[in-house]
């Protein structure tokens, strides 16, 4: 993969691995070079987004660029300038915030990351407005995806959202972010082999959708980022700008299948379980950080299951009554409609053993054949300085244990999690951690 790859994907120029024809993106420019704050103005101008533009950042994010990028944008459309508080929580409360100080745009112009362009993706879909973004750190693949992570109801949602018409990376600005964040990229971008395995399995075991093209677009850039992670905490700008592109192609994968399957799973589902339910007295952790740690863990998992005969499920008895315990009423009743369309039941399970017991060996080969070794990832983030063990992140073990058992129930996707925990194997080995 290269920058090549890029354009021709923005030009409708990609073939489609899946079928016949080209890939189709909705964003209609992705720029990924030095110095593009300097042209903001032209930038966004071009772009035709209205005549009343709201720049919208936080109380960081606007020091380090969102004032520059209001006067640049200045010179093309009248500046109408939000700047939220920094820390700013991704719920429905800051969605409405950001609702109200756009309300008079015709368009939004977010200059951030992580929560924040959340925040504006998903204002701009609900009020039918464009938006751009000019990114403040490479540290998470939602640039270029159509979906936003929401916290509703105290659960996190992949909430659909509208595309950047422009995603703007200044390499300049990428490559000073804290290295935190940087390394938080790193993470986010290590999670491709194990939510690629999960959602393999799930279109194997229970014939969901899977598509190859989100993981054709990163497989010749993932190799070079994965050999040199020490370049990244260097500041190197040429690895600072494959990172980035490795996350822009990420969401764009995410975009292509309509919905987070590509970079979404397991490991995810562990993080968001901990987002939920957060340790009292846990020091703030990025995204790209608890993903890191939890893909080792995935990877792990995927590893023991895969190395062993087929799996056998059995019913596993996961009620209504048994999350609502767990997670309390409210909660627990909306993981409840998350889960239960996954759940086995005794004919579902004597269905998907006779499936496991014919195909499980070329099913292995297959799955195994996507995924890298949890050792060379676990060393990836060792040479990043990155964090690898939930303690690292305020986790203590048993607060991890639980999570790894307990995360599979908060949304109704099927993952290795699902199968180890339907064949009896998941709690020993969460015990294992």
């Amino acid at each position: 993969m290269s920058a090549d790859t890029l354009r021709a994907l923005l030009a409708g120029r990609c073939p489609d691995p899946d079928g016949p024809g080209m890939l189709a993106v909705p964003t209609r420019s992705v720029l990924i070079a030095p110095g593009l704050a300097r042209d903001a103005g032209s930038l966004v101008g071009a772009l035709g987004l209205g005549r009343r533009l709201a720049v919208v950042s936080d109380a960081i994010t606007h020091e380090v660029l969102g004032a520059a990028i209001a006067r640049a944008v200045a010179s093309v459309a009248e500046v109408i300038p939000a700047v939220l508080p920094a820390g700013v929580h991704g719920d429905l409360a800051a969605v409405q915030d950001v609702r109200e100080a756009t309300s008079r745009a015709d368009g939004l112009v977010a200059v951030g990351s992580g929560t924040l362009n959340d925040l504006c993706k998903y204002a701009a879909a609900l009020d039918r407005k464009p938006y751009a973004v000019f990114g403040t750190a490479p540290s998470m693949n939602g640039y270029t995806s159509v979906s936003a992570a929401i916290t509703v109801d105290g659960l996190k949602r992949s909430l659909p959202a509208v595309a950047a018409c422009g995603v703007f990376l200044d390499v300049d600005v990428l490559a000073r972010a804290p290295l935190r964040l940087i390394r938080a990229g790193l993470g986010d971008s290590l999670c491709r082999p194990t939510a690629q395995a999960d959602w393999l399995l799930a279109h194997l075991l229970h014939d969901h959708p899977y598509r190859e093209a989100p993981f054709a677009l990163l497989a010749g850039e993932e190799d070079a980022l994965l050999e040199a992670p020490g370049a990244l905490v260097a500041r190197d700008p040429e690895a600072i700008a494959r990172l980035a592109r490795v996350l822009v192609l990420s969401g764009f994968g995410m975009t292509i299948c309509g919905g987070s399957y590509p970079a979404s799973q397991g490991e995810h589902l562990i993080s968001h379980y901990a987002d939920m339910r957060p340790t009292p007295g846990a020091p703030p952790s990025y995204h790209g950080e608890q993903i890191g740690v939890t893909t080792l863990t995935m990877a792990r998992l995927q590893e023991r299951v895969l190395a062993g005969p087929a799996p056998r499920l059995g019913p596993v008895g996961v009620d209504d009554a048994a999350l609502v315990r767990h997670f309390g009423a409210e909660l627990g009743r909306s993981c409840w409609v998350e889960f239960a369309p996954k759940r086995v039941d005794p004919g579902s399970a004597e269905r998907v053993n006779a499936r496991l017991a014919s195909a499980w060996e070329g099913w292995r080969r297959r799955l195994a054949a996507v995924g890298r070794p949890a050792a060379r990832l676990a060393d990836v983030l060792r040479r990043a300085g990155a964090p690898t063990e939930p303690e690292a992140l305020g986790w203590p073990r048993p607060y991890y244990r639980d999570a790894v058992i307990h995360a599979r129930l908060i949304r109704n996707r099927y993952t290795f999690l699902d199968l180890a925990a339907d064949a009896g194997m998941l709690e020993a080995f969460a015990a294992g951690l």
